[in-house]
């Protein structure tokens, strides 16, 4: 890894190609490698090494956008619901199966209705073979209405845009806007599986949920809102923020007054007329004007909404700056407390039935919500290390982020057939050797934790290796060796993340742009004993620089064979078992048996 940094080096490697190290300064690219074994009850980590020379774990400790990778959470927890749906369907006669209610926006249930009720004898192996053949348009002509907004999605290759593809095909080639529709119908199954009083909550004015769904909309968006304008303006000092409100509202009388009124509700007429004329020395303002002013811009006159109307300044702003004028030590928890009815009254106006699609777009933004809080609790668990997931299709797509080290767990998971097993560092602890007090700790084997059906992970290897043979990562092929010189099968899923904050004007203008970093990853298994992840990836705006793909982890992984090959071909080591006679076992899916004793 350290070699990489001298631009020959990366040259002789073969890594200085398009969509490799072809630019930017090699030494500034931050590489990280973990590779696993499997045992009897155990994974071993056998490397774990990055070129990061500082007390920080790139694999365990960061929290990266590792892109397409996203696609294989993904992947796995939409053959999971289809397993689901199987299990609740496929013990039902052609009748019942026919009678199974399916809301309309739930083409998941829908389509697992209609296919067994053809068939209702098909097996779960091929249910989800099937499903995995279910078509979806990659066209990113459609916009989707996700995470609050409106988001257009794009394909990394032009030439799937007019495509139909199954979603096998789609993670093969890693097709973005195959898996956004798939991401949405898991969104709609999700909305209608955890939450089934929501049924008919977009649909019927009358439903009892509707007004609690739009109050904690209120509440919710409000809060964002508070906490947005909290952080612009608690620095500043006493007056400062007013001064910065008084700018903004320009050299309108009636908005000045507005603000003024707003902020200072108690300020006195005397004191509110000299202020007015200080800010209006070029305009000829009588008493009775201002009296006028002060009378009909006051707090007895005009709510929130009315003063954000007239200054064009939104009303939970001025809110906040007239609390931090009274009271300028005030923490966020303490506005958020305070400010609980001002934010419902903000969003007064979207209690009126005359504004439905208005509220149809914020009570399926809540909903969306509480799907992904089901999603994220279903890739927890199996793995995913974060609390929360960013509620948007996008998520499909990487914006949630994730851990090299939780993506292995994954590919752990999955080669051993949907079950768990603890993670080794070490095979034994020996102390005091030689000695009187000689003392050997080994682990015991534990029992694993089923946390995908076997059917369902036999499915997604098979996908994996697919994406070797004839998808994103053909170039790993042959890479791997066993000791008769025959190639290893090799299965993986590879990510590019280009992580970046973007922000728009109206009408979609990008108005800036900040690049945060960019990451190539490689998570993969080698034949069904050992798994890992390879990454890439650049920090900070340099990134900007850098145009490298995911191409370049599995380049890495090639690279590295040789130095992996003689751990690869050699035969499991024999594990101590803290208690037990001498017995043989066999790994699933390997030839060899161990002789394992005390």
């Amino acid at each position: 890894m350290r070699e990489l940094a001298d631009p020959e080096r990366v040259v002789q490697a073969g890594l200085h190609r398009h969509r490799m190290l072809d630019r930017g300064d090699p030494a500034r690219v931050i590489y990280s490698f973990s590779f696993y074994e499997r045992g009897p009850g155990v994974n071993w980590l056998r490397v774990q090494t990055d070129n990061y020379d500082q007390p920080f774990n790139m694999a365990e400790g960061m929290r990266l956008d590792l892109g397409s990778t996203a696609k294989l959470r993904t992947l796995v927890h939409y053959l999971q619901i289809m397993a689901e749906l199987h299990e609740r369907l496929a013990g039902l006669d052609a009748r019942g199966v026919e009678q199974f209610e399916v809301p309309y926006p739930d083409r998941l249930s829908r389509w697992a209705r209609e296919r067994l009720s053809n068939n209702p004898d098909l097996g779960l192996s091929e249910f989800l073979e099937a499903a995995l053949q279910r078509r979806y348009s990659a066209s990113p002509s459609r916009r989707f209405y996700t995470g609050g907004g409106m988001h257009r999605f794009s394909n990394f290759s032009p030439d799937d845009d007019e495509k139909l593809l199954t979603v096998l095909e789609a993670f093969h080639r890693s097709v973005n806007l195959v898996f956004v529709r798939l991401m949405r119908d898991i969104v709609r199954y999700c909305e209608r599986s955890v939450v089934d009083s929501t049924v008919g909550l977009l649909e019927n004015l009358d439903h009892p949920l509707r007004k609690a769904y739009l109050r904690r909309f209120a509440e919710r968006e409000g809060g964002l809102l508070v906490n947005r304008f909290y952080r612009q303006h608690s620095g500043h000092a006493v007056g400062e923020s007013l001064e910065i409100l008084l700018r903004r509202a320009g050299s309108s009388p009636k908005r000045l007054a507005t603000v003024l009124r707003a902020v200072a509700p108690g300020i006195a007429l005397e004191n509110f007329s000299a202020r007015m004329r200080d800010l209006l020395p070029h305009t000829q303002l009588t008493n009775p004007a201002l009296a006028k002013l002060y009378r009909n811009q006051g707090v007895e006159r005009l709510g929130w909404s009315d003063r954000a109307y007239i200054t064009r300044i939104h009303s939970l702003e001025l809110w906040v700056v007239a609390y931090l004028h009274r009271q300028p030590k005030a923490t966020l928890n303490e506005l958020l407390r305070a400010s609980r009815d001002v934010r419902i009254a903000v969003y007064r106006w979207l209690f009126r039935t005359r504004h439905k699609r208005a509220q149809d777009r914020r009570i399926q933004t809540l909903l969306e919500i509480e799907a992904f809080m089901a999603i994220q609790q279903a890739w927890q668990n199996l793995g995913y290390p974060f609390e929360s997931l960013v509620p948007s299709y996008a998520t499909a797509l990487g914006s949630s982020g994730d851990r090299p080290a939780a993506l292995a767990e994954l590919m752990g998971i999955i080669l051993n057939e949907g079950v768990r097993y603890p993670t080794r560092r070490f095979e034994r602890l020996k102390f005091a050797e030689q000695t009187p007090y000689e003392t050997v700790l080994s682990p015991l084997l534990a029992e694993g934790q089923r946390v995908l059906a076997p059917q369902v992970a036999m499915a997604v290897r098979r996908a994996l290796i697919g994406t070797v043979q004839k998808g994103t990562a053909r170039r790993i092929q042959d890479a791997f060796l066993d000791r008769d010189g025959r190639s290893l099968i090799v299965g993986g899923k590879t990510g590019t993340g280009d992580h970046r904050h973007r922000t728009y004007g109206p009408g979609g203008r990008l108005l800036k742009e900040r690049v945060v970093n960019r990451s190539a990853t490689f998570m993969f298994f080698i034949d069904d004993r050992f798994y890992g992840v390879m990454t890439a990836h650049v920090p900070g705006p340099d990134a900007a620089v850098y145009h490298f793909t995911s191409t370049l982890a599995v380049q890495l992984l090639r690279l590295f064979a040789p130095v992996l090959q003689p751990l690869i071909q050699q035969p499991p080591a024999t594990l101590r078992v803290a208690q037990g006679q001498d017995e043989t076992l066999v790994l699933p899916g390997i030839a060899q048996s161990l002789s394992v004793s005390q």
